[in-house]
Order: C-alpha cells, then sequence, then structure tokens
C-alpha cells in the first residue's frame, strides 16, 4: 500500500490521556446527541481522548497536509470546516464541454461531491442532523465512510425566512463582453427581481478599473422597474479592479444595512482581477469590520470560460461564504432564480466538523479533499476561529477512504458538528457514531445516493491524477454513472455521467 503514501494509526493512543477531549459521546449512526454545548472532556464507547499537547498535531502541518495524504501517526482525529461550494464541479463540466481536460490545481472533490441531491433526515428547527454510513470498495480492508450533515428544509418547502438585504457587486469589465458572462448575469439578475418578495431589498454596485454603487439599498416593493432599468443599464468597459468593486460593495452593503434581515454581498465575476489589489487576504482585509462585525456574508457566482477559480473560492472562504458556478442559462435560472432567493436565510454560523477513527479498528485514513478548509483539531471547540456558514436546504457530505484492521469489529468512528447559532451565537454539537459491521456490503450494492457520492468522488480523483482504494477506471466510471442515471432519474446524474464519458474520450479510453 506504498502508494497510497500510507502512515499508520498506532494502537499505543490506548495509553493517551483524556485531558483536553473534544470527543462527543454520540448515539447510533443517523442519530442525535445533545444539542448544548457540553465543553470539557470526553469519550466515546471506551475510545480514548487524544493527547491535546502532543507535537505532532500543529496547525502549520495541516496547512500543509492535503487530501493525498493518509494521517500521519498517532493523529486519529480529522477536523474541518464546513462548505457548500460547488463551483469546481461546475467549471469542471464547463471545461469538458469544451473539450479541455480542467486543470487539476481547480478540482476539488469536496465539490464534486456537495454538487447532488443526498437523503439525509433533516431536522426540524437551526442546526444539523448527523448521518454516518459506509461500505467496502474493491480493494482489501478499504472502505468508503460517508459522514452527512443536512439542515432543515429551505423557505418553500417550509417556514418563514427574515427578508433579504443582497448587495450585487456585478464585474463590468472587458472580459465580461463575452457571451455568457455579462448579458447572462443581467438576465438572470433580471429574472431574480421578480422572484424576491416586496420586503426584500436590493443595492448593485459595479466594477472595472474603478467601483460605482448605481442603485443603493432599495426596497422592491413599488421598486422593481427602477431595478431592472438598472440592471439593464450595464455594459463592459475597462480592466478588472475586483477589489475596488468588492470594498465598495462591502460599504454598499453596510449603509444599506437592514436589521433582522439576511444581509449579503453577490459577487458576480469571472474573477479574472488585473488591477488595483489581486490578492483575496489584502482584498477582505479592508473589509473585515463589515465582515466580523455586521455579519454580512459573501456569495461568489462564478462566470466565463477563462474563470480566476482560486481567487474566488478563497473570497468566499474568507468572506464566510460559499461559491458556485454558471455555465449557461440553465444554470444561471437555478442560481438566481431558485437557489438564492430560497436559501437566503443562515442556519448555522462557523460550522466545523471532527470525525475521530478508534485506533482498534482502523490502521489508516484519509479525508477525500476539503485540502483548503482543514482546521486543527485543538480548535474544534474554539468559536473564535473560522467554520463554513450554512443555510436552510443544504446537505454537506465528507467522504473517507478507511483501512480497517483485519478480524476487528466494534466502534469505528464517532462524527461531530459544532456550530454557532446564527442570530444568539450560541454553541450547539450534535453527533452519529458508525461501528464496523455497517460496512458489510460492497460500494456498488449501496443506496443509489451512497453509489452517486462514490462515483463524483472517484471522478475528481481520477481528474487530479490520483488514485483511491477501489478506484474503477473512467470507462468504467461512466457505465455505473449511467445507470445510475437511469435509476434515479436525476438530471444531474445524468449530466455527470455526460462528463465522465467526455473525460473519458479525452483521455483516449473510449
Amino acid at each position: 500500500m506504498d502508494r497510497y503514501r500510507t502512515r499508520r494509526l498506532r494502537a499505543a493512543l490506548l495509553a493517551l490521556t483524556a485531558a483536553g477531549s473534544l470527543l462527543l459521546t454520540g448515539c447510533g449512526a443517523g442519530g442525535q446527541g445533545d444539542s448544548s454545548d457540553r465543553g470539557g472532556p470526553r469519550e466515546a464507547n471506551g475510545f480514548p481522548a487524544p493527547d491535546r499537547n502532543r507535537d505532532s498535531d500543529t496547525s502549520e502541518q495541516r496547512d500543509d497536509q492535503d487530501s493525498r495524504e493518509f494521517a500521519p501517526a498517532p493523529d486519529y482525529l480529522s477536523t474541518f470546516a464546513l462548505d457548500v461550494d460547488t463551483a469546481s464541479y461546475g467549471y469542471a463540466r464547463r471545461t469538458l464541454a469544451e473539450g479541455r481536460l480542467p486543470d487539476p490545481s481547480t478540482v476539488r472533490p469536496e465539490e464534486f461531491v456537495n454538487s447532488f441531491r443526498q437523503d439525509y433526515d433533516r431536522p426540524d428547527g437551526n442546526g444539523f442532523t448527523v448521518t454516518v454510513d459506509g461500505a467496502r470498495t474493491d480493494e482489501d480492508d478499504w472502505s468508503l465512510v460517508r459522514v452527512g450533515l443536512a439542515t432543515r428544509p429551505a423557505d418553500g418547502e417550509t417556514g418563514e425566512r427574515p427578508p433579504a438585504a443582497l448587495t450585487f457587486v456585478i464585474d463590468i469589465s472587458g472580459s465580461m463582453s463575452e457571451p455568457g458572462r455579462l448579458d447572462l448575469a443581467q438576465k438572470s439578475l433580471g429574472v431574480m427581481t421578480d422572484r424576491l418578495r416586496d420586503d426584500d431589498s436590493v443595492a448593485i454596485v459595479t466594477f472595472s478599473e474603478k467601483a460605482e454603487t448605481v442603485l443603493p439599498m432599495t426596497r422592491l416593493d413599488g421598486n422593481r422597474g427602477q431595478i431592472h432599468d438598472a440592471i439593464d443599464s450595464l455594459e463592459p468597459t475597462y480592466s478588472t479592479n475586483l477589489g475596488a468593486g468588492v470594498e465598495t460593495g462591502y460599504s454598499t452593503a453596510v449603509e444599506g444595512l437592514r436589521e433582522g434581515a439576511t444581509n449579503r454581498v453577490v459577487l458576480v465575476s469571472d474573477a479574472l482581477a488585473n488591477t488595483g489589489d489581486t490578492d483575496a487576504d489584502t482584498i477582505l482585509e479592508r473589509i473585515e469590520g463589515a465582515r466580523r462585525e455586521h455579519g454580512i456574508t459573501l456569495f461568489g457566482v462564478g462566470v466565463g470560460s477563462d474563470y480566476g477559480d482560486a481567487l474566488m473560492e478563497r473570497l468566499a472562504d474568507k468572506g464566510d461564504g460559499h461559491t458556485v458556478y454558471v455555465s449557461g442559462e440553465e444554470d444561471a435560472r437555478e442560481v438566481f432564480s431558485e437557489q438564492l432567493p430560497r436559501n437566503i436565510d443562515l442556519t448555522a454560523r462557523d460550522a466545523k466538523a471532527q470525525v475521530a477513527f478508534d485506533p482498534e479498528t482502523v490502521s489508516d485514513f484519509r479525508l477525500i479533499g476539503y485540502d483548503n478548509r482543514r482546521v486543527a483539531d485543538e480548535d474544534f471547540r474554539d468559536d473564535t476561529v473560522d467554520g463554513g456558514e450554512v443555510g436552510p436546504g443544504h446537505t454537506v457530505t465528507a467522504l473517507y477512504a478507511v483501512r480497517t484492521k483485519p478480524g476487528t469489529d466494534g466502534h469505528l468512528a464517532t462524527a461531530s458538528v459544532r456550530w454557532l447559532d446564527p442570530r444568539t451565537r450560541t454553541p450547539h454539537e450534535e453527533s452519529g457514531q458508525l461501528e464496523t459491521d455497517s460496512l458489510r456490503d460492497g460500494v456498488w450494492n449501496t443506496g443509489p445516493r451512497f453509489q452517486v457520492t462514490a462515483t463524483a468522488a472517484y471522478f475528481a480523483d481520477a481528474l487530479r491524477h490520483t488514485s483511491l482504494p477501489g478506484t474503477p477506471s473512467l470507462g468504467e466510471l461512466a457505465e455505473r454513472a449511467d445507470k445510475l442515471a437511469y435509476t434515479t432519474e436525476d438530471k444531474a446524474v445524468r449530466q455527470l455521467a455526460e462528463a465522465i464519458h467526455q473525460a473519458n474520450r479525452l483521455r483516449g479510453h473510449d
């Protein structure tokens, strides 16, 4: 197993002290624990608490670790900030449709996995349910373990959302003149304007060489015509000063801040910054007060065949938000007409997950993706450390490659999620557990949604030129995706199958 660069978990962990543990005593797989903040040492089914003073667990080490590495001994914890981004998968589909393989550096497996509907149970109120399951791969002793987190249904399914105050920051630089960029954004914003409620508000900021507030925060009630006129007046001009656009956008959002509303900056751009600040950290340092003090989150919408994926992703991560990619009218209609109006509300702030693997049953594990979202294990309960912002109607899935010790059975893993209430900032936690006897079935004999998750992860891994345990060839993966598209009757799964076929042809393996 050298090709996986495996590093062993050590059974000697059983002798470590319980001081500083971050583990919760959970309920059964898919079950829920106490939602209160229960600080202090924890053990789960005799699973020992980690020694937080060990030298091997440092944030510097975690910054250098990516999802191609297995966990270094003696660590058996995996901690990360939640992420609901899907832009990487959308951009990969666009690139493949144009006859090109995506750059491996733009492929983030978690965004492939999180692009598909899941069948997890949902909570009644804010917060999460936790579902943990798994299945064996075709490789000895290796399994895929799925940790699924789900929020309550979105507005439109049930419940009422608060009003929204949305500041649209729209790139009108020269590169946005390409068909499918500014014209698509204008059409989409026009449709969305008709979908928003009368008590919602909209502001519009444009940027090219400099930034300008085209429309201050304006209520929809009685002003839809004015908003449509502002959208229709947008025309592409010169270079891309994205930093000025973001800064002016946040200033406009603060000026139009509405108490009791969801205040959000929506950045629509190809993120090809070439003037002014072009570094995400520098840009966001200038609007830190608006972001932290007023709770204004950033929603990034990427467009264009040439797209600054890394910059947009960094902005969204640092801006307490997430990104999507829009490749055409169908995507735009889904994002602006369905997702954004429906999921304006937040159900969790600074959400983080931690999965603890039992060293008596697990020898190796690897988190697939989340390379840029790793959090130091000791920061799981540090609520000053940024996590992810998640809204209603979302699911978050983390997939692990796990090697179990031959002949062992019993407790395998405990998964916990911690978040802050979006209004009171009160911390809450839930947890779920997985036993080894839940790994009886093979990956391709599980339910269709687990198979879709595995297919998306294997596809991303193939595009990154890495090798997960049990990885099928692209040709075999395409055939399995075809069957899943037929079984699920899910258009998104059909599109996944088409993307895999396209990648297989480009690799020369028809």
